[in-house]
């Protein structure tokens, strides 16, 4: 079955460019097509789709709206997949898009549209329940820490912590799949902030942070 999207840019050319790319894969099919936030969230409820591709900044003020919608389909359709397209590399947003789980979610810039396989294989990452950031954002987020890749800090097990953090389990979720306790995920998270040099930020930031890098390091081998 073809892939339902909706796909909300208020810009006439960057959306008749998108609609062109995503139409020229037969497994994809456009649902709705919107031009600002309420629009989006109508065609998410009206018609079901299995990812929302959006613009970053739309009316009604230019500023948020697919960071917005990013986090309130969470809410209200917590399978739907989100590709955010954006043309900053700030990692702010990209946490913002990712605050309450990696899963399901996207962020690349548009100038990796010159490459239609960038934002289809972000599509069906998100579809499958992955993640996808833009190695700029992440090269932003880390540009000031080492030359060295943080996670080859890390030791084997809080490497496989990571990776479990990753795909947006708790701690208790991680135990169990790794068969350890509790306790013992909560030391090795600890150590992982510390190494990656989180321990001064939110709980929420330190995770979403800690999940950036790893995605980086992953997509870089």
């Amino acid at each position: 079955m073809a892939l339902r999207v909706v796909l909300a840019e208020d810009n006439l050319l960057a959306r008749e460019g998108l609609r062109t790319l995503l139409a020229s894969d037969p497994e994809i099919e456009i649902a709705a097509v919107a031009t600002d936030l309420d629009e989006l969230l109508r065609a998410v409820d009206d018609h079901s789709p299995d990812v929302v591709v959006t613009d970053i900044r739309m009316p009604p003020t230019g500023t948020d709206e697919g960071v917005r919608a990013a986090q309130l389909v969470r809410r209200t359709h917590p399978d739907l997949g989100v590709v955010v397209l954006s043309q900053y590399d700030d990692p702010e947003f990209a946490l913002a898009v990712l605050e309450g789980g990696s899963q399901g979610r996207a962020y690349l810039l548009k100038e990796r549209m010159s490459d239609p396989a960038q934002l289809l294989g972000a599509i069906r990452a998100v579809v499958s329940g992955g993640s996808s950031i833009d190695p700029k954002v992440v090269d932003a987020l880390v540009r000031s820490r080492t030359q060295r890749s943080p996670v080859d800090q890390l030791t084997e097990r809080e490497q496989q912590v990571l990776a479990q953090m990753a795909t947006g389990k708790d701690n208790a979720a991680i135990a169990a799949s790794l068969f350890l306790t509790v306790r013992a995920v909560e030391k090795h998270i600890n150590a992982i902030f510390s190494k990656l040099g989180l321990t001064e930020e939110t709980e929420v930031h330190r995770r979403v942070k800690a999940v950036l890098v790893h995605l980086a390091a992953t997509s870089s081998r």
